[in-house]
């Protein structure tokens, strides 16, 4: 069953985001993750949400997601995300 990391992102330093990015695509890559929704514009329909960026990547099991999330590859990534936006991150097992 599929895994999905999700993430609700405020990016407060775009340059270093932007670093950010670029940096994580290839870890993404290397634990066959996808990008399903990455960054576009959100309309809430219902509920009380406060979502500035959401951001969904697939993966082939939760296990593989938190491989990822877990991994050397993505702690420099990660850190510099954490200098650069405040997020909230789920896993997700879906289809």
């Amino acid at each position: 069953m599929a895994g999905y990391v999700i993430a609700d992102v405020n990016v407060h330093d775009s340059d270093k985001f932007s670093e950010y990015r670029n940096q994580v695509e290839p870890t993404v890559e290397l634990y066959g993750g996808e990008y399903i929704v990455r960054g576009g514009e959100v309309e809430i329909v219902e509920g009380d949400w406060h979502l500035n960026r959401v951001v969904v990547i697939r993966f082939d099991s939760v296990a593989k997601a938190k491989e990822w999330y877990y991994s050397e590859e993505y702690k420099g990534p990660m850190a510099l995300r954490h200098k650069s936006a405040t997020t909230n991150v789920v896993f997700v097992e879906g289809v």
